[in-house]
């Protein structure tokens, strides 16, 4: 049997926002939306794509300020999670997206969590792969970003933070740390993000969005309350290594849905990157134990 094809594909939204995505698999299969966090894209889920889309179909569209999706300068676009989260409706509604499992990891979480709390009948599971709603998913990784957060945001407050965590070196080590074989990550993955990250006027775009987390945090109880009464099934797979989202963050989804499934890998932060195999296979038995 030939791999499944991945298509590249655009759409234009009625924001005008031009969405990149990758789909493959049956276009009469159920429904897997792969969300993408920071700094990456859906370039992420190039490897996870292909083990899912024989049975699935498949759709991973880049975020506005990532990949490839643009966002024309005559938009007045405010980079907030609201807004992203706002522009991933307004796709799933072009592409006539009315039932769909949800992967989310990292900056995929806050906004796939508020696409759930806007269509709760749409969302028939959700993996979370270091895709955190509590406080106990947050490591020691956070803590200049909440000293930005009680800053003014001034010029200094975001030059701090940009050479910070938008380096190269940064951007590296978010691949790098925790995971069992660093030589095993492909080098094409973070340094298509750098370069990304590169582009004029994205430095800014992350640093509004950095600024904009804090108001995540504030809607965590509405997302434990989504998981809580609407019994979504939910399979957490994480990096156990993962210094960013750390795993008191998987097991805290327990709290609201006791029968969610919990995987600790030996990987990092990028999980998918490194364990995309066995992370391919989990998802393959959670879909079929719950009918999907």
């Amino acid at each position: 049997m030939s791999p499944p094809v991945v298509q590249i594909k655009r759409v234009e939204l009625p924001s005008k926002i031009n969405v990149f995505y990758r789909e493959s698999g049956p276009s009469d299969a159920s429904v897997v939306l792969l969300l993408h966090g920071f700094p990456s894209s859906s370039h992420q889920y190039r490897n996870l794509i292909p083990i899912l889309a024989p049975k699935y179909h498949v759709i991973a569209p880049d975020l506005p300020g990532f990949g490839f999706t643009t966002v024309p300068s005559s938009v007045e676009f405010k980079y907030t999670f609201d807004n992203l989260a706002a522009t991933i409706i307004d796709f799933v509604d072009v592409l006539s997206l009315t039932k769909f499992a949800i992967y989310i990891f990292d900056y995929g979480a806050p906004t796939g969590l508020r696409l759930a709390l806007n269509r709760p009948d749409a969302v028939t599971a959700i993996v979370t792969q270091s895709g955190n709603a509590y406080t106990e998913g947050l490591g020691e990784f956070w803590n200049p970003i909440k000293e930005y957060w009680a800053s003014d945001n001034s010029p200094a407050d975001r030059q701090k933070l940009g050479a910070a965590l938008l380096s190269y070196e940064a951007t590296k080590w978010q691949y790098d740390d925790g995971t069992r074989d660093p030589t095993s990550i492909a080098p094409e993955s973070y340094t298509l993000d750098y370069a990304l990250l590169q582009r004029p006027g994205n430095a800014d775009i992350q640093l509004d969005l950095f600024k904009d987390y804090e108001n995540n945090l504030k809607l965590y109880p509405k997302f434990q309350k989504y998981v809580r009464t609407s019994k979504v099934p939910v399979l957490a797979v994480w990096g156990k290594n993962d210094q960013i989202f750390i795993p008191a963050g998987a097991e805290a989804y327990k709290q609201d849905n006791p029968d969610a499934e919990v995987h600790l890998l030996d990987a990092g932060h990028f999980a998918a990157e490194t364990e995309t195999l066995e992370i391919g296979k989990l998802m393959l038995v959670f879909f079929e134990k719950h009918g999907i």
